[in-house]
């Protein structure tokens, strides 16, 4: 693996740990338990165009009632560069439901984000490499104005030698909120960071899955610039190619 990839990995695992560390000194820190089951969809078009749907729900409380926390609704249309690096323009929807603690005087608001994507793949042997950059314009219900965000995911998948239809996976994604919308909108700063770790089942060329666990560190506002709530994910993903 190059060098300065290795870098990125621990770097985004020594901030995993410094953060979690400061954020249980915090009074105010709070935990979740949660599951996520996006399905991702991509279909090559004519003329090296892509196409891309996401659907993902999601659930939060499980260690209580359990409750739908999320849903998102994710096209996008990309377009193949080269071989291995691809440029993408996408929308998003997102359905927020049962909020307990947010702005809104409602428990349910919506949010539309319009984003545009850079994705690079390459394969190093048999380990792959999946780096997606992405920058969101989000309009929030209830909040003024336009929150601009950045995040960086990048992603590392080894096929087991004695199963090769079996691969370890371990991604991490930071998101960076670029300003500060309003009284009632995002701050600007750290936002979040994913970390999962998990297990790829390849069944054929038009579908794979993930199943593991996912580590999600998140700074609300009432501490700006240091994470209070951490949520345990469970994530099973599926992906569609076409």
């Amino acid at each position: 693996m190059c060098t300065w990839k290795r870098g990125m990995i621990i770097v985004a695992l020594a901030w995993t740990i410094l953060v979690s560390g400061e954020a249980f000194a915090q009074s105010t820190f709070s935990q979740d338990f949660r599951v996520w089951s996006p399905i991702f969809m991509t279909a090559k078009l004519p003329s090296s165009f892509l196409a891309h749907l996401e659907i993902q729900p999601r659930f939060a409380d499980l260690d209580e009632d359990g409750r739908i926390d999320q849903l998102i609704l994710r096209p996008a249309v990309g377009y193949q560069l080269t071989e291995n690096l691809s440029i993408w323009q996408g929308y998003a929807w997102v359905g927020n439901y049962n909020q307990k603690h947010t702005p809104p005087q409602s428990p349910f608001f919506e949010e539309s984000r319009i984003y545009q994507q850079v994705l690079y793949e390459r394969k190093f042997e048999s380990f792959k490499i999946t780096s997606r950059t992405r920058l969101e314009e989000r309009w929030i219900e209830h909040v003024d104005g336009t929150a601009v965000r950045f995040r960086t995911n990048l992603r590392g998948m080894y096929p087991l030698p004695m199963a090769p239809e079996w691969a370890l996976v371990a991604a991490d994604e930071i998101f960076i909120h670029l300003n500060t919308v309003g009284s009632r909108g995002p701050a600007a700063g750290f936002d979040r960071n994913r970390f999962f770790a998990g297990i790829n089942r390849t069944f054929s060329k038009q579908f794979n899955m993930d199943v593991g666990y996912q580590n999600e560190l998140v700074n609300s506002r009432t501490i700006p610039d240091l994470a209070n709530q951490m949520n345990h994910v469970v994530l099973v993903q599926f992906f569609v190619t076409m």
